[in-house]
């Protein structure tokens, strides 16, 4: 029979729906990230650099790109005739036929799966953070308590606790009780969504919550395990941890990776962050450009001036374009003579000549203030905008545009373009 110590069980389904026209086509873990990486080669590298080489993928909304970027796990080396990584979709069954429809509910209906390898711990991890983190470090210190559950955590400003899930613990880290994002917090310990359960204490909450609509770790799960009295600790992590979630934070996470001295350095030799990477000719840069501050993906050719931007692989900047403090991802064809500050601008995008881009004065996005701010301007996966557009701060564009979609060529600040697909 096989017997694992510990596999993983990452949880990709998510849409990531505060990422707005970022996700309308792709699952939030395949979203692009630092030029080269996708959100999910984070986790998947933690776990072979931890000797976790065992992952099953749940996924669910707009798989086609994560499962096509997954494949067999060649790029981290989990490609193996027993174990590796195996992508876990819902599925038909005789029965009771369900999509995910919680966290925990998605890791239920893959008991089967984990039986497979008969495990001691079960690793619980999301798809949707960036962060290196030593799991065997944590399951040393899981056996160590001899916990029946091990909750990673991290602390928190005070101020900034009731965003997230919070464990109060006693002097040995052994956690006494939690509350859901609090309005008076009593800790700053926070969690991080990352778990490592005793098989056998899993696989009874599961069972035992079966029936419990939206079955969450959070919600249902580990207030069981807490009813129950099972010993439960908190691993306090200490390193650098980004919930990319909204637009603001992705911007911030992939601006952070080309500070002078990174908080978060992709560079490490010890710690390699491995992806599945197209074959691509070496970067070009023209005489007349220049690159300051940046990441320039493989296979991009600059003939403009790029400072203080992340741009992706396969990328074209045009001649007298000036790119600032932006995202460009992959496969990007951007004109010459324009200007663009503080943009997103997703893969497969064409910008036409002359168009600019956070131009004026900040205004709220009329339709989505929650999802478009902080100045940024977002253009969808495909969109194309034509030459001569001005385009204003907190704004969206996703589709193919022409002209006579823009009022006197412009896009003021505050206004949403988005001709295709319908999302919120």
């Amino acid at each position: 029979m096989i017997k694992k110590e510990m596999i993983a069980m990452l949880l990709a389904g998510g849409q990531g729906s505060r990422l707005g026209v970022l996700t309308s086509r792709v699952a939030k873990p395949a979203v692009a990230f630092g030029g080269k990486y996708r959100i999910i080669d984070f986790p998947l590298s933690n776990c072979i650099n931890s000797g976790v080489d065992t992952v099953g993928v749940l996924t669910q909304y707009q798989p086609l790109r994560l499962n096509t970027h997954i494949g067999i796990g060649i790029p981290w080396d989990l490609d193996r005739n027993v174990g590796g990584v195996t992508v876990l979709p819902p599925y038909e069954k005789s029965s009771n036929t369900d999509w995910y429809t919680g966290t925990a509910n998605a890791i239920y209906q893959n008991i089967e799966y984990m039986e497979g390898y008969n495990p001691e711990y079960i690793l619980i991890l999301s798809g949707d953070h960036i962060y290196k983190m030593d799991y065997e470090v944590m399951l040393d210190f899981h056996k160590k308590n001899n916990a029946a559950v091990t909750i990673a955590v991290m602390p928190v400003p005070i101020e900034e606790a009731k965003r997230f899930g919070i464990l109060i613990t006693d002097d040995n880290k052994k956690i006494v009780d939690f509350e859901e994002k609090p309005q008076n917090p009593r800790s700053n310990l926070a969690s991080m969504g990352i778990y490592i359960f005793n098989w056998k204490e899993l696989k009874e909450a599961l069972i035992k919550g079966a029936n419990q609509s939206g079955l969450d770790f959070g919600k249902h799960v580990i207030p069981f395990c807490h009813e129950n009295n099972c010993p439960m600790y908190a691993y306090e992590f200490h390193g650098y941890w980004k919930d990319v979630g909204t637009l603001d934070s992705y911007w911030q996470a992939n601006m952070e990776l080309i500070d002078l001295v990174p908080e978060f350095n992709l560079y490490e030799e010890y710690w390699k962050i491995y992806t599945k990477s197209e074959i691509l000719p070496p970067q070009y840069v023209s005489k007349s450009s220049v690159v300051e501050k940046s990441i320039i993906g493989e296979g991009s050719s600059i003939f403009g001036k790029v400072y203080n931007s992340v741009i992706g692989c396969g990328v074209t900047i045009g001649e007298n374009t000036v790119i600032s403090d932006s995202i460009i991802m992959n496969h990007v064809v951007i004109g010459k003579d324009c200007e663009i500050h503080k943009g997103i601008i997703a893969e497969h995008a064409v910008i036409g000549d002359r168009v600019k881009m956070g131009v004026g004065d900040p205004v709220e996005n009329e339709e989505f203030p929650h999802i478009y701010a902080q100045e940024i301007v977002t253009v969808g996966e495909k969109s194309q905008i034509p030459d001569d557009i001005i385009i204003g701060k907190n704004t969206v564009i996703f589709g193919e545009t022409v002209s006579a979609d823009y009022v006197e060529q412009s896009l003021p600040s505050g206004k949403s373009l988005i001709k295709a697909g319908d999302w919120s």
